[in-house]
């Protein structure tokens, strides 16, 4: 085992390590030991000719020629030269720090390839200079922000919806499931609604002026005239839309959709940028229901990609939340299966459809008849959001966690590979969890956050 690595002192104050949470819509970046990230910017990038914008203000400018891209790709890297202009906006624009002067946790999927394991120490260390480093799995990191050493992780985000078990700190990978049916799917069935509809989505951008209209007229307002803007800019500035809609009007029925079931329901009125509103009955439901059963939801020709091979139960990617969840339950092993559905935590921004955690214990409990199903599903929507950053910020603040750093010296004499022979072992982590006294260490750590 490595010697423990001194946690660095300036002044008189310890120097915390910086958290850093890469999403497939949002990275999330701060200090360890703080209770919420303080930076949560955009994965995205503006290319406009040599120039490259990132952050919030920058992506939402409109400016001609400037195309949108994602450096993402079924929630891993996949182009490390603009994640690394993310990473560094955030460090030196929205943390105003210097990387060399702290420790650097980053957040991983459970599918993360080894390739990008390497690549993102290699960056560490030799890009930004810091002094030391650690790749910690997400889902660990969630199960650890809600305080349990087990747990089934349900991560439902933007781009990938995953299902993890966690056991002691430990991923059961051969366990873990994950899809391409999550927020961006359902955002896809929002555009087919609107498209069927003829309701054009003007974005904010390009309202100077608008009237108040009864619902279902026209919309009367004045628009501003851009030359040049891309069909990317514009599709990026739609989707704000698309989460609006969801955030305000979305919802999922807490049990499998019927159109009776839906009918019964309220209904509610969406305003439009442009001034235009209409009143939405059952397809608050229709465009949700898909997360659950996506087979009976098809969408010709604007289907997401089938996921890569092993991903999902049988590899096709065909599979809905509850489906995943079977699924992964079922390639546990028999005695902790019971204490896994004890212990669900359910996390991600899209979990955040209203009633999206009542269908999902609804789900699980006819799919395991005779057990006890608890889902635990942070009320606050930061919490939600941020579990990952979260328990990341817990863990990297742990006095027992400074042996598991990979130090810059062990980097230069081992290469990129220490990572693989340090991170990919996560029992050592599981010695750390365990010696938090059933994790009434992480209770205490908590107390303070809250």
């Amino acid at each position: 085992m490595a010697n423990p690595l001194p946690q660095a002192v300036y002044g008189g104050d310890e120097i915390s390590a910086v958290v850093i949470d890469p999403g497939s819509t949002w990275t999330r970046a701060g200090f360890a030991g703080e209770d919420s990230p303080k930076a949560a910017i955009p994965t995205f990038y503006g290319r406009e000719g040599d120039k490259i914008y990132v952050g919030d203000n920058d992506l939402h400018t409109a400016r001609p020629g400037m195309e949108i891209a994602s450096p993402m790709e079924d929630g891993c890297v996949a182009d490390w030269d603009m994640t690394v202009k993310i990473w560094d906006y955030a460090l030196s624009k929205r943390l105003y720090t210097d990387a060399k002067e702290h420790p650097l946790l980053v957040t991983e999927p459970s599918w993360n390839p080894s390739k990008n394991r390497e690549k993102a120490a290699e960056i560490a260390f030799e890009q930004f200079g810091v002094p030391a480093f650690y790749l910690a799995k997400e889902a660990v990191c969630s199960a650890f922000a809600c305080g349990k050493p087990t747990a089934l992780v349900v991560d439902i985000g933007s781009a990938v919806a995953s299902v993890t078990p966690v056991i002691d700190g430990l991923v059961l990978k051969k366990a873990s499931f994950h899809s391409n049916f999550a927020g961006d799917y359902v955002n896809l069935h929002l555009k087919n609604l609107f498209r069927t509809k003829e309701i054009e989505l003007t974005p904010h951008f390009m309202v100077s002026r608008k009237q108040p209209v009864e619902p279902g007229q026209p919309a009367q307002a004045t628009l501003r005239v851009f030359d040049n803007i891309t069909p990317s800019f514009i599709e990026f500035e739609r989707g704000r839309i698309l989460n609006e809609f969801k955030e305000s009007t979305s919802q999922v029925l807490d049990l499998p959709y019927t159109e009776a079931g839906a009918s019964t329901r309220p209904v509610r009125s969406f305003e439009f940028p442009d001034g235009y509103n209409l009143v939405f009955g059952n397809e608050r439901f229709t465009t949700t229901e898909p997360l659950f059963q996506p087979q009976l939801f098809p969408l010709d020709g604007s289907a997401p990609a089938t996921t890569q091979s092993g991903s999902s139960p049988d590899g096709s990617g065909a599979h809905g939340i509850t489906e995943l969840i079977t699924a992964s339950i079922a390639a546990c092993d028999v005695d902790a299966r019971a204490n896994l559905v004890n212990n669900v935590v359910l996390i991600g921004g899209t979990s955040l459809l209203t009633g999206c955690t009542e269908r999902a214990n609804a789900d699980m409990t006819r799919s395991f008849p005779g057990m006890k199903i608890r889902i635990q599903a942070p009320g606050n929507s930061s919490e939600r959001k941020f579990a990952g950053w979260i328990g990341g910020s817990i863990l990297a603040s742990l006095g027992t966690f400074h042996q598991m750093w990979i130090g810059k010296k062990e980097y230069e004499e081992v290469g990129a590979v220490i990572v693989e022979k340090r991170c990919i072992c996560e029992r050592r982590l599981c010695t750390i969890i365990a010696n938090c006294d059933n994790m009434e260490h992480v209770g205490h750590e908590l107390d303070d956050f809250w």
